[in-house]
């Protein structure tokens, strides 16, 4: 066999020198026969290497400690109770669809970001005081580690989260298995808490107001009767001053819906775009029964002749205490639903597989560390006897051992 350089041939032992025989190294004349040589001269080595080191990875394979993994699976919740509330007490409109509109393609996705949150695993590591159990000195670092051991993971196909935790102890695995559930269903309570006290705080500051406008309505109606004496007014004109004033107490509870979903939403939500509508169709109502498009609740203008001048301040006063009552109702109603989201705990995932104490290892793989390390070996020894005899060939042509002296001397100044 003979790899030659461009200019000169280099011949291993038991070939010619002649230069007719074998052509450049630059042409690429290095068959598979002559490495299968080279190969067999080196067999000895090769052999040897694989085999001390399936000996070495087989005895530092039975020093590592056993692992074992401990698993439980998760069911998200898969829908929000917040409709059915809003159906019970009923009189909402589309609010009562606002929580299936709010909802995610894929709940599963976020579940295990919230499973995977920092605030989730310093409980964790808190709790069972996994910086003195991985020696870290700093909570980043024990973090680390943490997740090195510990996996969240959703299928796809059926949605249920599956959360394995790998510790030496069995039993230890499977307490800090079920304990990632526990401490999770702590933080997604402050957080369900914490959402349904902003909706309850903007329904308490729009139903004081109610309240108060209320209160104020009914006084000026008790000061009319005592002024005036108790008027009766016909049921046609009743029933209109009721109308009108049930009709504008709804626009008012659409504004208050629309602004709530806006605090949360853009304004091309569907549930937005829907009250809206609802808002125009009622204010479109209104106007056809004489009212203001543009006034206040207490500047409600009804058809004149309707009603006789002596009971018009009484009318207006009446009218004034229905349009409050309207707007009082709807707002506590709304209201009612926030205390109720408040008290919830918020989206509780179900547990269908709680963690057992693994009765089999889970690591380390010996067979296959033997395996992987022979293989890896092998290859680097007959990677070795190569270049070895390349150096060798390199060195028996005298412009290419020139060319090694010079590459030695550049490395060395």
């Amino acid at each position: 066999m003979t790899i030659r350089d461009t200019d000169s041939p280099i011949v291993l032992s038991g070939q010619s020198e002649n230069p007719k025989t074998f052509r450049s190294a630059s042409q690429g004349d290095v068959s598979i026969l002559d490495l299968l040589i080279v190969l067999g001269a080196g067999k000895k080595f090769v052999i040897v290497a694989t085999l001390i080191a399936g000996i070495a990875a087989a005895l530092i394979s039975f020093v590592l400690p056993n692992r074992y993994a401990a698993s439980t699976t998760l069911l998200t919740p898969q829908s929000s109770s917040s409709s059915a509330l809003i159906s019970q007490l009923g009189g909402l409109g589309s609010l009562s669809s606002m929580a299936g509109g709010l909802g995610l393609k894929n709940p599963a996705d976020m579940y295990v970001s919230l499973l995977k949150s920092r605030s989730v695993e310093d409980a964790m590591i808190r709790r069972f005081q996994l910086a003195t159990r991985y020696r870290a000195k700093e909570v980043s670092y024990a973090r680390e580690k943490f997740e090195r051991v510990c996996m969240v993971e959703a299928n796809p196909k059926d949605g249920l989260i599956k959360i394995t935790i790998e510790d030496r102890d069995p039993k230890f695995a499977a307490e800090m298995a079920n304990a990632y559930v526990e401490e999770y269903k702590v933080l997604s309570a402050g957080l369900a808490v914490t959402e349904a006290s902003q909706r309850r705080l903007f329904y308490e500051k729009q139903l004081e107001a109610a309240k108060t406008n209320l209160a104020s309505a009914e006084e000026g109606f008790k000061q009319s009767e005592q002024t005036s004496g108790m008027i009766h007014l016909d049921s046609q004109s009743k029933a209109l001053i009721e109308a009108v004033s049930s009709i504008r107490g709804q626009i008012i509870s659409k504004d208050v819906q629309i602004a709530a979903l806006s605090a949360s939403e853009t304004s091309t939500n569907p549930e937005i775009v829907l009250a809206k509508e609802q808002r125009t169709a009622l204010q479109s109502q209104l106007t056809q029964l004489g009212g203001n498009q543009t006034s206040s609740g207490s500047e409600l203008i009804l058809p004149r002749g309707k009603i006789p001048e002596a009971g018009l301040t009484y009318a207006r006063k009446l009218r004034d205490v229905k349009y409050y009552e309207t707007i009082f109702e709807l707002i506590s109603k709304q209201y009612e639903i926030a205390k109720l989201d408040e008290a919830r705990q918020g989206s509780v995932v179900q547990v269908v597989d709680p963690a057992v104490v693994p009765d089999r290892k889970s690591s380390p793989n010996r067979i296959l560390i033997v395996i992987v390390a022979m293989l890896a070996t092998f290859v680097l020894a007959v990677f070795a006897v190569l270049f070895k005899q390349s150096l060798i060939m390199l060195r028996q042509n005298p412009e290419s051992l020139n060319r090694l002296e010079a590459l030695r001397a550049a490395w060395k100044k």
